[in-house]
């Protein structure tokens, strides 16, 4: 029997609890717009790892609260949120423990996807996503309760003034003038190495666009420091790199200063594609139709050999989604995607 609906009326504080990863909270913003429009008087709070780097310019929440890593500061905002009174959680992460923090922060109206043994902290469980939803969508298909119909939309960001000129600052230290479009080339995947191209292709790619005068920068996490050498020693001279010297509440407006972003199916992806950059995705043992960046002039590369998608951190077997994937194939992506005088000097 399916619960009544919530009574958009009798809520007065929501909490979205938002994804772990980067990308999925980017995709997460059309949810987030679409509850703030449902419920246009309430105060609407975003809990999770990324909400306050990545959502900091979006405007219509009232609080931006960072996830605890340690399970003492999680009581601790379990206690708090109690205190707070909570009308509505919305969980966005499938997990069991999301379920389970938002039954004992009180919430009155609990909403999220069942499955993972979480149905019972629920009082709105809804069935599982079946087939090819996109992930953008079934974030959306998750305010059916409140008489929302989901409507996919496109993730946007907003970048501030702020964050521009710190974007700019690494640029001009990596030492790229003013005003040069570069493409940028994300190394590091936080999902594992399966999502990763192989660093002689990535170095080839490099070289043949620095060759045809277009530049290029690398980007990464601190973790991709080894990925950026072995590039590097592949491309033989020194590269322009900006791995492990940027953060997250930078890499909206970073990413927004390159003409496109080459990437694998990572978060920096749907943040680039949300600022309108223009992005290649490099999909090996994951599926393009579920999270693939969202919008036009975009492009999701992929194989797909029989054992994909797998959906593995690491290949079993001899890596062949990527390998499979030639630069001549990225490089023709990547050309059709540039500005006109960019595309020109990029070919080689």
């Amino acid at each position: 029997m399916r619960p009544p609906a919530i009574p958009r009326d009798r809520v007065h504080r929501v909490l979205v609890r938002c994804p772990n990863w980067l990308g999925d909270t980017v995709m997460a913003v059309p949810a987030i717009r679409a509850l703030r429009g449902a419920l246009p008087t309430a105060e609407l709070w975003c809990l999770g790892p990324w909400a306050e780097p990545v959502l900091e310019a979006e405007p219509g929440i009232d609080r931006r609260l960072p996830y605890p890593r340690r399970w003492s500061a999680r009581a601790g905002l379990v206690r708090d949120l109690r205190r707070a009174r909570l009308d509505l959680a919305l969980l966005l992460p499938n997990s069991f423990e999301a379920a389970l923090f938002a039954r004992l922060a009180g919430a009155r109206w609990r909403v999220g996807y069942a499955g993972d043994g979480r149905a019972a902290f629920l009082t709105h469980p809804l069935p599982p996503k079946a087939g090819r939803q996109h992930q953008v969508e079934a974030y959306l298909a998750l305010l059916a309760p409140l008489g929302s119909a989901a409507i996919l939309t496109t993730p946007t960001l907003a970048v501030t003034a702020a964050r521009q000129a710190e974007a700019r600052g690494l640029l001009a230290a990596a030492g790229l003038d003013p005003g040069r479009r570069a493409v940028a080339i994300q190394l590091g995947a936080a999902f594992g190495p399966s999502k990763l191209w192989p660093e002689a292709q990535l170095a080839d790619l490099a070289r043949r666009l620095e060759d045809g005068g277009t530049p290029v920068v690398f980007l990464g996490g601190p973790g991709s420091a080894p990925l950026a050498r072995a590039v590097e020693a592949a491309l033989g001279r020194p590269a322009r790199s900006l791995v492990g010297r940027d953060h997250p509440g930078v890499l909206p407006a970073l990413l927004a200063e390159f003409a496109l972003l080459v990437a694998p199916d990572s978060g920096p992806a749907h943040v680039a594609a949300a600022v309108g950059t223009p992005v290649v995705t490099l999909f090996g043992p994951t599926d393009p139709r579920l999270t693939a960046p969202v919008g036009d002039g975009h492009a999701a590369l992929w194989t797909r050999p029989p054992c994909a998608p797998c959906f593995r951190p690491r290949c079993p077997i001899d890596h062949r989604c990527l390998r499979a994937l030639s630069v001549d194939d990225v490089l023709s992506a990547v050309r059709a995607r540039l500005p006109s005088s960019s595309a020109r000097s990029a070919r080689s």
